[in-house]
């Protein structure tokens, strides 16, 4: 956005110096801004900025319209402004009414606050095979994939199908911390996480099919197929939709701390 402004900006401003000979700083000046709010009557937010920027740069002496200038770009910025709180107020609502399907949890060594989903607690999912969605705080997601039977899987990776549809995560080393095989119980206990992008498509898949018949290979030594519980693939779409509002939130607190400070300048 700064390169387009400043691309309009010198575009707008060769042309105008084209056509401005034997006229005073003051009415080159007025003509910028008037130029400005014809653009911002078509939406040109970025346009109307960009002649509004350059009133100060070029004519220094119209004092006037500097100050004009100024005044209408702080009134921009405080539109945008109020309409970006708009919009963090309602990802904020939705985010409440998401979380209302999740357990948040901080144990000793967590980093960020993690999301867990009601129907995928450890309580309810130890001894089962199933794929488990991960969340925290900062919006980041990733799968497990959890094994739980009589037999040593050793799975570095799966595969999630249904007819046309299919999606793979990455390999996970078996050397890897992410890849944790354990005796449990009277069972061997298997769970490989697909941290950062190793499984973006797999929960892309899930989310967008919550209604197809999806099905999980365990891809190790030996495979080991399952048929997705309805809530295991809401839980994933669930999840997918607050990671999304949690990173909207982000960028929005982003761009309203800049919008403020630059009304902040404009201020003093």
């Amino acid at each position: 956005m700064v390169t387009q402004r400043i691309n309009s900006w010198f575009l707008y401003s060769c042309l105008f110096l084209l056509m401005a000979c034997g006229r005073s700083d003051k009415e080159m000046a007025a003509e910028k801004i008037n130029r400005a709010k014809e653009l911002l009557a078509q939406l040109d937010t970025v346009g109307a900025l960009a002649n509004l920027d350059s009133v100060s740069i070029l004519f220094p002496k119209a004092k006037e319209e500097i100050t004009r200038s100024e005044a209408l770009i702080r009134s921009i910025y405080l539109d945008q402004l109020s309409l970006l709180q708009s919009k963090l107020e309602e990802t904020k609502l939705r985010i409440t009414f998401l979380e209302k399907n999740f357990v948040k949890s901080k144990e000793k060594y967590d980093k960020y606050t993690q999301y867990i989903h009601k129907r995928q607690v450890f309580k309810n999912s130890w001894d089962r095979c199933f794929l488990q969605v991960h969340l925290d705080e900062r919006g980041e997601i990733y799968l497990s994939s959890n094994y739980y039977g009589d037999y040593w899987l050793k799975h570095s990776s799966i595969r999630v199908y249904d007819g046309d549809l299919s999606a793979k995560t990455e390999v996970v080393s078996p050397d890897s911390p992410d890849n944790r095989q354990n005796d449990f119980m009277e069972g061997k206990w298997e769970m490989v996480s697909y941290r950062g992008d190793k499984s973006n498509e797999v929960i892309d898949l899930i989310s967008k099919n919550v209604k197809r018949k999806l099905k999980v290979v365990f891809l190790g030594k030996k495979n080991y197929y399952i048929v997705m519980e309805n809530f295991d693939k809401n839980a994933v779409r669930e999840a997918k939709i607050l990671s999304e509002s949690l990173k909207i939130v982000q960028t929005l607190q982003e761009e309203i701390r800049l919008l403020e400070s630059k009304i902040n300048k404009l201020s003093h």
